[in-house]
């Protein structure tokens, strides 16, 4: 006899970028703490987690609505990944943006290569 039964759910933060890599096939889960900011705005940046990425993309949610096109920098805390990366795709869910963000030069130190 079947049972009904409850489980924790996943973390929305989670599942919002979950989806959004569904478009990229090659992307990797990851799990690297980062700041995003955004040159030439008022903005002051938000810290954020890098969930999948590919040899040329990024992916993280943030509070901050950004949009197609927009650039943004993306750095750790101890300074081997700063780069500048322009937003390819978005997914807004409860207040948050899930972003996708692809490098505008080659980043010779990313963890995830071709």
């Amino acid at each position: 006899m079947a049972q009904q039964a409850t489980a924790p759910a996943r973390s929305s933060t989670h599942g919002i970028v979950e989806q959004l890599a569904k478009f990229f096939p090659q992307a990797t889960p990851l799990r690297l703490a980062v700041r995003v900011t955004q040159p030439g705005s008022d903005w002051l940046g938000e810290g954020a987690v890098i969930e999948f990425g590919t040899a040329r993309e990024v992916l993280f949610a943030l509070f901050q609505p950004l949009e197609f096109g927009d650039r943004v920098r993306v750095e750790n805390s101890d300074g081997s990944l700063d780069v500048e990366a322009t937003v390819v795709a978005v997914q807004y869910h409860d207040g948050r943006t899930a972003v996708a963000a692809r490098f505008t030069s080659a980043v010779t130190n990313w963890i995830v290569n071709p």
